[in-house]
């Protein structure tokens, strides 16, 4: 069975926009929950040593929402099978990903996050193995991400044991 023709020009470059918009979408929610709470309430909870600075969040997730967008664009393009199951996986870990900030920050429940950042983190992981399949550049764009969610979840475990 030969593979899918590349998507056309035009409709390659809006597909690209699209899903890095779609990322910096599910930022910006994540931010709104965030920013009210980031100089008050975060302050105030114990959290380990190793705890990042504030000013690293803003540069990092700027690259992985950018690196989101552009692994899942190359897995569409090369098209294939999955393509569509990895398409519906990338907009439902979008979801999580912005209802996270909701539940740590806006609600004031890092133990509630900490429950979703782990279904989070297993989508995450399917991802991975799909885009890795289905493009290895699209893999490799998107272990990043995977990286630092894993990084959060301990973290958010240890600001959970903590408090």
């Amino acid at each position: 069975m030969n593979p899918a023709p590349p998507p056309a020009p035009l409709r390659s470059i809006l597909a690209l926009v699209g899903f890095i918009a779609a990322s910096f979408t599910a930022g910006a929610i994540g931010s709104w929950a965030t920013f009210p709470h980031v100089r008050s309430w975060y302050p105030l909870l114990n959290k380990p040593d190793w705890n990042p600075p504030g000013w690293v969040f803003g540069p990092v997730w700027t690259i992985l929402y950018v690196l989101m967008g552009v692994a899942i664009w190359r897995a569409w393009r090369a098209g294939g099978p999955a393509v569509r199951g990895l398409v519906a996986g990338y907009f439902v870990q979008l979801g999580l990903n912005a209802l996270w900030p909701v539940l740590f920050f806006g609600l004031r429940q890092p133990a509630w996050a900490l429950l979703e950042i782990l279904v989070l983190w297993g989508f995450l992981v399917w991802l991975q193995a799909g885009l890795w399949r289905a493009e290895k550049a699209a893999g490799a764009l998107w272990l990043p991400y995977v990286l630092w969610v894993t990084f959060a979840t301990v973290l958010n475990t240890a600001i959970v044991r903590l408090n």
